[in-house]
This record gives C-alpha cells, structure tokens and sequence, in this order.
C-alpha cells in the first residue's frame, strides 16, 4: 500500500517572485516535510457502523491516490481484525469526541464501562452445552489442548465477510437483536447452491465439492449448539431447533459464516493428511469468496428486536 513513512514531502517549485499556481514556475525543488497527523503507537477513536472503538495505531503509510493511511489495532480485539483506515474514520480521543463515544454508546444501550465485544474470532472456551434436553446433534467438538496458532490452517475471510461478522456481534451484543429464524435461504440451500455453481463451472471435480459441502454441513449441525451461539441466542436456540431438527435446516449465512472463524481449530483436531488439507483450504477460500460474491442475497441487511434479552458483551461459545 504505497511506501511506509511518518512524513512525506511536497515539492514547491513556485520562486519568490511567481505565483504558486502559475505555469512558469522555476526548477528549484524546495521540500517541505508534512508529518502524519497521527503517530504510530498513538491511541485514537475509529469509527466502525456507527460506534467509535478506542484504538492503536500500529503503521502508518502514504499513498499517492489515497492519501494517509494507518494500520489501527482496536483494544481487546485479537490482531485478525487490525485493518487499514483513512483519515476519515479517525479522531482524536480528546474530551470532546470522548463525550461522543459516551452518547452514542448509551444511544445504543452500551454501559458506562462495556467490556470490548469480543466477535467469533476470540479464543473458545471449552464448552458445555445449554442446560437442558439432550440432542442427538449435540457437540461431539470438543477443543482439547492449548493450540499452536503456527500449526493452524489459515482460512482467509474476506473484508466484506470480515465485516459483516462484526456488524453480527454489534446486533446482537449491543442492540438486543437476534436473526429471525428459520432462514431461507437456511445452510442446507447454500451449500446446495455452492455445489451447483461448482458443478456447472467443473464439472470433473463436483465429487470432491460434494463431499466437502456434507463435511461442512456436518461440522456445522455439531458446531452450532457448542461454539456458535452467543449467550442471547442460546433460548431462540431451544425453541427453534427440537430433537428431530437439525440447525442446517433453520439456521442461515449469519451463523455459517462463523464456523469459519472456529474451523482453523476444528481441523487441527481431525487429522487430515498435509495434501488433503492443502485442497481443502482452497476449497474453503472458494466458497468464502462465493458466500461474498452473493452477499445480498444470504445475509439479512438487519436483524429483529429480541424481547427480555439482556443486552451485554457476550462471545461465542460462552
């Protein structure tokens, strides 16, 4: 993204005599050095969906076309969700803007000291199941040890979907929201729709997507009850999904988009041979890239007001 500076330099070559902005001007290269106007390692607020985040900067960098650009590190968030951001998202944290952040977090029901909301990319807790009735498609998932973020499968999610994972946290962490169930088109549609797709553009290989699709599915209907589900969701979870009912078949793109956060960790467990895991990746990275193309069409644009739910900063898998 250009060259890494703190400052960078105009050339002036207007003289004494000339007006700036005249054709004639001279040769004579006077630098000024402009710096940035925020530093790196400097602490600031950044706007994201309408709330402002206390943040760090980690890079600073210039670009020709789009001007400054900084690399900011919001606090409490795991280093995933660093992202690059222009001057217009940023302010400085002083008593003013500060005073801004307060209303707009009690604007949307925040409390004076609200913990970071932590989305599905925060580290899972071993987990135990909602209390009550045993399903058969309970969590045989288990995370069993402490993991080496150096032995994980990187899965790459895509900047809109990146987003639309924390637009999901705010709705439902801040704003007492739920995705209305059951969703059309649900997670069985989509991965059907995937596997069409794949089918009609290569034909030779729709063994091998099919195959993965019912891994996914699978992996989806176990993963959903145990690791997938913020504390809020938990009686809409109940209600929706009775023994003889599987979560693929009531549950949408919100929801399957998060399985993605906690698959690193999930294969990590399943002993797949290095080259099987190679294809898989890239079969994965495929779909991510179709569940962006169609964006519009899976993920619902809001969700509905959940009654009797306590607002409060929640994760996955809690």
């Amino acid at each position: 993204m250009g060259i890494s500076k703190t400052s960078t330099e105009v050339t002036d070559n207007s003289n004494s005599n000339s007006n700036s902005n005249s054709s004639t001007q001279t040769e004579t290269d006077n630098h000024i050095s402009i710096p940035a106007p925020y530093a790196e390692g400097e602490k600031l607020l950044v706007n994201h969906s309408n709330h402002l985040y206390i943040a760090k900067v980690r890079k600073v960098e210039y670009n020709n076309a789009e001007g400054w650009q900084f690399l900011v590190h919001y606090d409490g968030w795991k280093k995933s969700w660093d992202e690059w951001v222009g001057m217009d998202r940023l302010m400085k944290p002083t008593e003013e803007n500060m005073r801004k952040k307060r209303a707009l977090d009690e604007k949307h029901g925040i409390g004076k000291n609200p913990k970071v909301p932590r989305g599905p990319l925060a580290k899972s807790k071993s987990t135990n199941v909602s209390r009550g009735r045993k399903r058969r498609n309970e969590p045989v998932i288990k995370p069993k040890i402490a993991l080496d973020p150096d032995k994980l499968v990187t899965i790459q999610i895509p900047p809109t979907l990146k987003k639309q994972l924390l637009d999901d946290c705010e709705f439902i962490n801040h704003l007492g929201k739920l995705v209305k169930l059951p969703r059309s088109p649900n997670v069985k549609d989509i991965l059907k729709n995937y596997f069409d797709y794949r089918l009609k553009k290569c034909g030779s290989m729709a063994d091998s997507v099919e195959e993965i699709m019912k891994g996914l599915c699978r992996y989806f209907d176990k993963a959903l009850p145990v690791m997938l589900l913020y504390k809020t969701e938990r009686q809409q979870y109940q209600e929706a999904c009775p023994a003889n009912v599987f979560p693929s078949a009531i549950y949408g793109a919100e929801h399957l988009l998060r399985l993605f956060v906690k698959l690193p960790e999930l294969l990590f467990h399943a002993s797949i041979e290095e080259e099987t895991l190679t294809e898989l990746r890239a079969q994965l990275l495929d779909f991510l890239r179709f569940l962006q193309k169609n964006h519009s069409t899976f993920f619902l644009s809001t969700y509905h007001v959940a009654e009797d739910i306590e607002i409060s900063s929640d994760k996955i898998g809690d």
